[in-house]
């Protein structure tokens, strides 16, 4: 039975009817998800009451997971699965973390327009992230469509950037924010790592931005004259016609592609309500410089 697809904005994003993911899908439901991924980039899946295990399966069913995490103080974990993503104001025995807690300033720069794992050498593909708890106002989460991004710069700028290399590092988004509390396993684990800033994506025969807030050097160019472009391009990518704003519900899963989005979290009294969102991370097949650049 084809998926049940309701978009939910003119040019990306659809709400998917008729699965229930506490049964792992086969081989075909998946592939028509992907092929629906192709086209609308972000799926929402409304009222799944999973756990973690039913998570991870329905992640691994899709592909290979990303095994690793990026944050700080990461032995400081209270999920059961080391590879989920806590998303979370929350210490491992479930209280709200302190206000001055480092987990917590370090949490604030998923505020920032960003793509996940676009500091790790090979990114993520597939984000999915579920919500078990979430605050009575606040705390959306909004995506730009990357594609669409692209499709409307001006040829020349088309141009100037399509072969330019970036440098992606977590340390260069939280320090947009002021953060540099770091140990020194901590500096080596976020070492920067080069990344096109043009990507072809390779199921919807499109090219897209690859943008984050984890970008903060252009290789072969000065710094500030780097940074502006990549301001400008960010500002250009998240006009309110190439964005989706998600208000999560209880149970909601989202999942998006990573080569085809950027999203940001929104702000929320997060020293007075508990959110409690996991993210399982699909790992994409290679670094990006290592992939083709068009069909």
């Amino acid at each position: 039975m084809p998926l049940r697809l309701t978009p939910l904005h003119p040019l990306f994003a659809a709400e998917v009817g008729g699965l229930d993911l506490r049964r792992t899908p086969g081989p075909e439901v998946c592939a028509e998800i992907d092929r629906a991924m192709d086209r609308y980039a972000v799926l929402v899946f409304r009222g799944q009451e999973l756990d973690d295990d039913q998570q991870m399966a329905f992640g691994e069913a899709l592909g290979p997971l990303e095994t690793t995490r990026g944050t700080v103080d990461a032995h400081k974990h209270r999920l059961k699965h080391g590879a989920m993503n806590d998303i979370s104001n929350l210490d491992v025995d479930g209280k709200l973390l302190a206000a001055d807690d480092r987990r917590r300033m370090f949490n604030l720069g998923n505020q920032l327009w960003h793509s996940d794992s676009s500091f790790k050498a090979t990114p993520a593909k597939y984000s999915m992230l579920h919500a078990r708890v979430v605050p009575p106002d606040g705390g959306d989460t909004e995506f730009a469509d990357m594609r669409a991004a692209w499709d409307a710069l001006p040829e020349k700028t088309k141009a100037k950037v399509r072969d330019l290399v970036t440098e992606h590092s977590l340390i260069f988004s939280r320090g947009q924010l002021g953060f540099a509390d770091y140990t020194e396993e901590e500096k080596k684990a976020f070492a920067p790592v080069p990344q096109r800033l043009v990507r072809w994506h390779p199921g919807s025969q499109r090219h897209s931005l690859y943008l984050s807030s984890h970008i903060g050097r252009i290789q072969g160019w000065q710094v500030p004259e780097a940074m502006a472009l990549i301001r400008w391009l960010v500002e250009f990518a998240t006009q309110r016609q190439f964005v989706y704003a998600h208000t999560w519900r209880q149970w909601d899963l989202v999942m998006w592609d990573n080569r085809a989005t950027m999203h940001r979290a929104r702000p929320y009294e997060d020293a007075t309500y508990p959110r409690d969102l996991r993210r399982v991370t699909l790992a994409d097949v290679a670094p990006t410089l290592e992939q083709r650049m068009a069909a």
